[in-house]
């Protein structure tokens, strides 16, 4: 199936998010620094929760331990590395989130802090008109407030390892790759886990992507 990317108009929305400053103006951040990238065309749209602070340094969606794991999962399903990022950046994914600019750190020191649903609610008509620019056969939700964002309240145990449908596209499910949770610890979420790299595999196949000449089987 070959893309169906409106370039032009992705790259008109890039320039937008880049200039955007709504929670900055709100008094969500001290700082907004919206992450962008170069328009172009993509069979997969990956949407996580918001940048952490190693993208907010270096500019780039899941540029940090997190990136990797993701890279990891896809590389398994047999997807082709690029070379745009300095982790194995997929070429054939278009990589975003609810929220586009890092929130900064929790309040408990623990990890970053979760974007409001208020800023949520600004980010999400740049989200739904770059999911339309696009134009993907498959979403990847990655972290539990992406899949609660595309469908609803929903336990990661009940989502991670299905494959799901959203406005006619094939939605695919993980938890959250950071690291921070300790879901993934539980030998019967490392099984969910493997179920949903099996389905994103069957989702390449049937996307016309082709195979990694080093996958793993």
């Amino acid at each position: 199936m070959p893309p169906q990317t409106d370039i032009r108009r992705l790259q008109a929305l890039m320039d937008r998010v880049a200039s955007c400053r709504l929670c900055q103006e709100a008094g969500f951040l001290t700082e907004a620094r919206p992450i962008t990238a170069a328009a172009r065309a993509a069979r997969v749209i990956i949407v996580g929760q918001a940048p952490g602070p190693v993208t907010h340094r270096e500019g780039i969606h899941f540029a940090g331990p997190a990136g990797r794991t993701l890279a990891t999962w896809f590389e398994q399903a047999g997807f082709p590395p690029g070379v745009e990022h300095k982790w194995p950046h997929l070429s054939s994914a278009w990589i975003t989130s609810l929220t586009r600019c890092f929130p900064g750190p929790s309040v408990s020191g623990n990890g970053d802090r979760a974007p409001s649903p208020k800023e949520m609610a600004l980010c999400r008509p740049y989200l739904v008109e770059e999911i339309d620019a696009v134009d993907p056969g498959l979403l990847v939700l990655v972290g539990a407030m992406a899949i609660r964002a595309f469908l609803g309240p929903m336990k990661l145990d009940d989502a991670v390892g299905r494959r799901f449908e959203s406005n006619g596209r094939a939605v695919i499910p993980f938890p959250h790759s950071s690291g921070v949770s300790r879901w993934a610890n539980a030998p019967e979420n490392r099984a969910r886990i493997a179920l949903a790299v099996a389905l994103l595999g069957e989702e390449r196949e049937r996307l016309g992507i082709p195979d990694a000449p080093n996958a793993s089987s």
